[in-house]
């Protein structure tokens, strides 16, 4: 099989490729919403990560999909990465995923079937460590390559971690450190150190199934996957959810080897100025550093966590168990206008 680099074959990279929040909002602004079926808990008048439906004595089923260009120019990475991020959006409702379907677009004029066939590779790898099945899929014919999958879940509904649910004073947590967009934009122009490669990978292709295990605690009231809108963006929906401020505690934020100095040498996403724009208005003025940082389009990022102060110890415990580090990055607060909340930022 040919070497092949994907990233030369699209024109944006992994979550990246994702609309922003306010050209989002700007499609969705003729959308009325009808009546919808009482056994829809989550659906699309809230910004969650997945769509929940009950089916009755308290179990749900959780559905999803995410798909996007590569981030990487390795095929076998670029499936795993897609249904790692894909698969994240169940675990971030609490689920436990059961099945996947992939979704799969491709330049059959430029790039070999074998190619593709090793996406499907890496994607299925990631399903078999995650216990579930690839179970099919729909193909077609597109410009650029396109990955990623459709997952089905289940939950219960008592545990479905909904952006609406955090509560005032609760502690902010992230388990995973920022910069995915800004090391993979260094190396999409040639300009990652080698002490740097492979870790953005790695950090991409980190299951998040420790939502699934946190879905069982009651003090842990929000839980959201960071991904292609950036923290702010991703916390952005929780306060607004939740009708409460954030306070980001900027030190504390967990960030990947030499984030800074890809900034400086300006590796900065394209999406971090579309996820900053649709930010703003909750912000006091931040730097472009802080800017590149904390809007950084993440791919297969980590969860943001809202949780109670007195399940804190509980959850950290759980987290220590399973291999992960949460890291406190801040609290949410009740605002002074409920209609308007703000996120400040404490450094």
């Amino acid at each position: 099989m040919e070497n092949v680099a994907l990233t030369q074959y699209s024109h944006g990279a992994g979550c990246g490729c994702k609309l922003s929040p306010k050209v989002l909002n700007q499609i969705l602004a003729s959308y009325t919403p009808g009546p919808s079926s009482e056994q829809l808990i989550v659906g699309n008048l809230s910004r969650d990560d997945a769509a929940v439906y009950h089916i009755g004595d308290g179990h749900c089923v959780i559905s999803t999909t995410d798909f996007f260009m590569p981030i990487v120019d390795d095929p076998f990475d670029f499936g795993r990465i897609a249904a790692t991020n894909a698969i994240s959006d169940i675990y971030a409702m609490g689920g436990k995923p059961i099945m996947a379907l992939a979704i799969l677009g491709w330049p059959i004029d430029k790039l070999a079937p074998e190619i593709a066939g090793r996406v499907i590779e890496g994607a299925r790898n990631v399903c078999k460590h995650a216990g579930i099945e690839l179970a099919g899929g729909h193909s077609i014919d597109s410009p650029e390559p396109i990955f990623g999958l459709a997952v089905t879940g289940t939950g219960k509904l008592d545990q479905i971690k909904q952006n609406s649910k955090a509560t005032a004073e609760c502690d902010l947590f992230l388990t995973k450190p920022l910069g995915i967009g800004l090391l993979t934009s260094a190396e999409k122009k040639k300009l990652l150190k080698p002490e740097h490669k492979g870790m953005a990978v790695q950090w991409m292709c980190e299951p998040n199934v420790i939502g699934q295990q946190l879905a069982e605690f009651e003090q842990v009231k929000a839980i959201t996957d960071v991904t292609g809108f950036g923290l702010l963006g991703h916390l952005t929906e929780v306060c607004k959810g939740s009708e409460l401020d954030a306070h980001i505690d900027l030190p504390a934020i967990p960030l990947l080897p030499g984030v800074e100095d890809y900034i400086e040498l300006g590796t900065i996403p394209g999406g971090t100025h579309r996820n900053f724009d649709s930010v703003k208005h909750m912000l006091d003025e931040i730097t472009d550093k802080e800017k590149a940082i904390l809007c950084d389009p993440q791919t297969s990022g980590g969860l943001l966590l809202a949780v109670e102060k007195s399940g804190v110890n509980d959850m950290l415990n759980c987290c220590r168990e399973c291999g992960v580090t949460a890291t406190r990055i801040g609290t949410l607060t009740t605002p002074d206008d409920y209609q308007h909340p703000r996120i400040k930022i404490e450094r």
